[in-house]
């Protein structure tokens, strides 16, 4: 059984190997996978759009361990999540702090059950690493064919995130950057699909950083060494790039920042 595991730990300190130490006590023939424990320090929004870009290419019935928590020792839930994404069932541990809102509103359907049955917590826990302590032992018995009702008792009033909406407007989409990658590539919060909105009008162009960068390019490779793009990235959202440089440090990105998209009958001159 696959256990994948994306925290905000980084990668200097033993946290990432306690959890896994704790794992493999339990479900010694699960297979351990780091996905990133990069996300920035208490980012709980960061975290959330990292999930639907790994879990639904993971193999039916994996478990997902996320933790970006920084409301660690509170009153705040702990959870499983069994999350069904293109007819295939996923399962989720962690915090009921928003963190799995982005992916649950693309799933086809989700169930989720408070972690309350402390039998599948380490004996001994402590207050601020519920990643070691909660969350990783309740994964790993899962791996070692727990029934996911065993947990604790179904919950519906899950904590939501709010994640910056679209503003649609008369021709034109406007949104913000929300995810810088390692490549300093700008996402934004503009999906493909939004610029079905634009109706009928058949060519675009995409306004950032007080530049007009044309309409989408279908890859990198179609832009000039240094020029900015737009693009539709793997994930489906439309983000602001330079070609062979990074957009964030050669336009001035950072989360927040507005894009648009505007859409004409007749190509602008």
């Amino acid at each position: 059984m696959i256990i994948t595991f994306l925290t905000d730990f980084g990668y200097e300190d033993a946290y990432v190997g306690a959890m896994k130490g704790v794992a493999l006590g339990i479900c010694p023939g699960a297979t351990l996978i780091d996905i990133t424990h990069a996300v920035p320090p208490q980012d709980v929004l960061a975290g959330a759009l990292l999930l639907p870009a790994y879990v639904p290419f993971y193999p039916p019935g994996s478990i997902h361990v996320v933790v970006v928590d920084p409301g660690v020792g509170s009153e705040r839930r702990g959870l499983a999540l069994e999350v069904r994404l293109d007819g295939a069932p996923q399962v989720l541990v962690g915090p009921d702090n928003g963190v799995f809102w982005p992916l649950l509103t693309g799933a086809e359907s989700f169930r989720a059950v408070s972690l309350t049955d402390s039998r599948y917590w380490r004996p001994q826990v402590a207050p601020t690493f519920h990643g070691r302590d909660v969350f990783t032992p309740v994964a790993a018995h899962l791996a070692a064919g727990l029934a996911f009702e065993a947990l604790g008792p179904p919950v519906s009033d899950l904590a939501r995130l709010d994640v910056p909406p679209v503003r649609r407007e008369a021709g034109a989409l406007q949104g913000e950057i929300l995810v810088i990658d390692h490549f300093g590539n700008c996402a934004s919060n503009i999906r493909a699909t939004d610029l079905a909105d634009l109706g009928a009008l058949p060519h675009l162009r995409v306004m950032a950083a007080g530049r007009d960068l044309g309409p989408p390019r279908r890859t990198f490779a179609d832009a000039a060494v240094g020029e900015a793009l737009a693009l539709i990235n793997s994930a489906g959202y439309l983000e602001v790039a330079v070609r062979d440089g990074r957009a964030d440090v050669a336009l001035g990105l950072r989360r927040g920042a507005p894009i648009r998209v505007e859409g004409f009958a007749a190509r602008p001159a």
